[in-house]
């Protein structure tokens, strides 16, 4: 079930290529920071899609349209994320205190366990934050269901909680390797022709730091938008699994 959903998730984002153009305009002005809230809110959409769909479907990408609604929803996913996080920060914070106040081993130890217990946390309030997403989409959009800790429980010990952590990892690992490769591989082929503009008298650095420019400009506008759809597409379906 699992690499249905990876292989329906991959085969829904690449499904039209204008609107990963699109959030990759968006993007490039995340830095003004509210064009960012609309590409975490359109990513939204694609989960409220896939909680009300079915893998291997033939669920359309979200239209790209009320950026007010989805700028609205952006707001919200974020404001989610952030409460979910505050626990492990806040976990974090104590032994980073407790450890500066010890010496020597009794600092490091603290600050290791901290560590762990902090990641443990992390990860699971990272695995609440996405089911709780993905419960207010499938409850209409009510913000306070994104909070609901006893239904969101109920969901994940519904799909089980090896399989929604095994599936999140899976998720990072997908992302990276897809990144990773893609990069590597425009890297590669500039590379070569550094090399053979080298060989016939050509400025190497020119023809690389054109590769860089294409490498980026893929990577905002295509790479980027389709993980972030991918992910968001994967979540959605996980959550289906126990409905």
């Amino acid at each position: 079930m699992i690499l249905d959903i990876y292989k329906d998730a991959l085969e829904y984002s690449a499904k039209d290529w204008k609107t990963l153009v699109v959030l990759g305009v968006v993007a490039l002005f995340s830095f003004l920071l509210l064009p960012a809230f609309i590409i975490t809110g359109y990513n939204y959409r694609v989960i409220n899609n896939a909680v009300h769909g079915i893998i291997n479907g033939r669920d359309p990408l979200p239209d790209f349209d009320d950026i007010i609604d989805i700028f609205v929803d952006g707001v919200k996913v974020v404001i989610v994320q952030i409460a979910y996080l505050i626990v492990p920060v806040i976990l974090f914070i104590i032994f980073a205190v407790i450890a500066g106040n010890l010496t020597g081993v009794a600092s490091s130890a603290v600050m290791i366990i901290g560590c762990l217990i902090t990641l443990i946390v992390g990860v699971v309030a990272c695995l609440m934050s996405q089911m709780g997403l993905c419960h207010m989409a499938y409850n209409d959009g009510a913000f306070t269901k994104a909070f609901d800790f006893k239904e969101i429980k109920e969901v994940i010990d519904e799909i089980g909680w090896f399989e929604c952590i095994a599936t999140y990892i899976g998720l990072i690992i997908i992302t990276l390797v897809i990144a990773v490769v893609v990069t590597t591989l425009i890297g590669l082929v500039f590379t070569v022709f550094g090399i053979s503009g080298a060989a016939l008298g050509a400025s190497p650095s020119g023809i690389l730091a054109f590769g860089v420019f294409i490498n980026w400009l893929i990577t905002m506008f295509i790479v980027g938008p389709y993980l972030s759809i991918f992910n968001a597409r994967s979540i959605g379906l996980l959550y289906t699994m126990q409905i």
